[in-house]
C-alpha cells in the first residue's frame, strides 16, 4: 500500500511499482469520488476497498485514513511517502498546470484543480496521520513500514522492486 501527502508522487510511484511488478494496481481517489468530484457513498466506498483488499496481491496507492487500517492490516508493504510539504505543495500546483496524461488516478471528469481545501490538507497531513500511523504499526509488527522522505529513497525503494522482481523470474 502507498499513502502520503498530496503531492508526494504517490499515483506515479504506483504506477511506476505497478510496471515492475505487474500488481494489480487500484488508485483510490478513482473509486472514491464519481464523475466531476462527486464522493461516493462512504459504505459502498468501503466495500469497494474491501474487495480490492482480500486479493492475494494489490497495489493501492491512497490516503482515506478513515480506511487505513483496512488496507494497512491487510498488506506486506506500506510505502508512506512523506516528502517535504513544500515539495508537496510544488507538485500539486506543477500537477494542476501540467498533468501527466500517463497517469490514470481520477474517475472521469474529474481534473485536478487547485483550493484551499487540497493545500491546508497537504499542509496538516503528517499531523492528521501520526496517531493513527502509531497505533497501525504497533497492532501489526509484521507490516513492513518503509517512511520515504527524498528522491533518492524513492530510487533506492524502486531499484529494491526491480531486484526483487529479478530474482522471482
Amino acid at each position: 500500500m502507498i499513502f502520503g501527502r498530496p503531492g508526494s508522487g504517490k499515483s506515479t510511484f504506483a504506477k511506476r511499482l505497478h510496471e515492475i511488478t505487474k500488481l494489480p494496481l487500484y488508485h483510490l481517489d478513482k473509486h472514491y469520488f464519481l464523475s466531476n468530484w462527486v464522493e461516493r457513498n462512504k459504505q459502498e466506498f468501503l466495500d469497494i476497498q474491501q474487495s480490492l483488499v482480500i486479493q492475494d496481491r494489490w497495489i493501492i496507492d491512497g490516503n482515506s485514513i478513515k480506511s487505513l487500517e483496512m488496507r494497512y492490516s491487510k498488506t506486506h508493504v506500506a510505502l508512506y511517502i512523506n516528502f517535504p510539504k513544500w515539495v508537496c505543495i510544488y507538485r500539486i500546483l506543477k500537477i494542476i498546470f501540467f498533468p501527466n496524461a500517463n497517469i490514470d488516478d481520477r474517475a472521469k471528469g474529474c481534473t485536478d484543480r487547485l483550493n484551499w481545501k487540497l493545500l491546508e490538507y497537504c499542509w496538516t497531513f503528517d499531523k492528521r496521520i501520526q496517531k493513527s500511523l502509531a497505533y497501525l504499526k504497533e497492532k501489526y509488527p509484521k507490516v513492513h513500514f518503509i517512511e520515504i522522505t527524498n528522491c533518492q529513497m524513492l530510487k533506492s525503494t524502486i531499484d529494491f522492486f526491480k531486484k526483487q522482481e529479478q530474482a522471482t523470474l
